[in-house]
């Protein structure tokens, strides 16, 4: 009897350390499938009614298994004009990326996004002084793909440089370019160096132009991509917009010190101000 009980005793506590092991097992499994993911991009986004009656600036952003996106849209026009073509485009591109995969074909999916938006503005306003500047961004697999109309900023924080990647569409960058193709002489460039109207948007009955990437931009670890409207970088230099990145600890922190920036500011005449800043994490 006691050889029995002596083999039974280790057998038992086989047992009962198989049985801790286990639930430690299935402790760590729950904890793990009730854990949130990691999200892949960190969004941060602020803006400002500025000086203005309206706030005519809009943005949004939609990530599913596909990708990510982001669009941001600065109006204008007469009375609630900017603030409604603003808002048709920012839903345009969101509803268009819910419907289609966007990344099949990055080229068409902005341009049919562009050429919706702009139509739909042209059904609800009769105005074509009303109209929006916008700009949107894809990223899948790190790859960014952009495209723009308008004055909206691009640009890429990488190593502490904040490196503009996009041109836009006013009337001096046009002289720019129209100079390096030849058709333009330095004299003409020159004189419209100064001249930042805008001669495209979504709007109107003329828009044709679209900013389309070269080759998409591959990102790295903790890259930030900025979109940012003329009410930011034409209010605060480019080195002031850099600086706050660089020092960024929460990357919407980062977005909100930007335009507190402005608010806090004594200078007059502060227009609608928006970033959009999105880190690879």
């Amino acid at each position: 009897m006691e050889n029995i009980l002596s083999l039974e005793q280790p057998i038992l506590v086989m047992i009962v350390l198989c049985l801790i092991l286990l639930l430690l097992i299935l402790v760590r499994i729950k904890i793990h499938i009730n854990r949130k993911p990691k999200e892949k991009y960190e969004v941060g986004a602020s803006m400002t009614i500025g000086n203005r009656e309206i706030q005519e600036d809009n943005y949004n952003f939609i990530e599913s298994d596909n990708g990510f996106l982001a669009v941001l849209a600065d109006g204008m026009g007469k009375k609630f004009g900017g603030k409604i073509s603003s808002q048709i485009a920012v839903n345009t591109f969101i509803e268009l990326f819910e419907q289609f995969n966007a990344f099949d074909n990055p080229n068409y999916f902005f341009q049919k996004a562009f050429n919706l938006a702009n139509k739909e503005i042209l059904k609800v306003l009769d105005d074509d002084r009303c109209g929006a500047c916008v700009a949107s961004i894809l990223i899948r697999n790190d790859m960014l793909f952009y495209s723009l109309v308008g004055n909206i900023k691009i640009a890429v924080f990488r190593n502490g440089d904040l490196i503009p990647i996009s041109i836009g569409h006013t009337i001096n960058m046009l002289a720019e370019d129209k100079y390096k193709t030849g058709k333009l002489t330095r004299q003409s460039a020159i004189s419209l160096l100064e001249e930042k109207r805008l001669y495209n948007y979504v709007g109107q009955d003329g828009f044709k132009n679209i900013e389309f990437f070269d080759e998409p931009i591959s990102l790295k670890y903790k890259d930030v991509v900025a979109l940012i409207s003329d009410g930011v970088y034409e209010f605060l230099s480019w080195k002031e917009i850099e600086r706050e990145i660089a020092n960024r600890i929460n990357i919407q922190k980062t977005a909100f010190n930007i335009i507190e920036k402005i608010n806090i500011s004594e200078k007059d005449n502060k227009d609608n101000a928006s970033i959009m800043l999105i880190q690879v994490n």
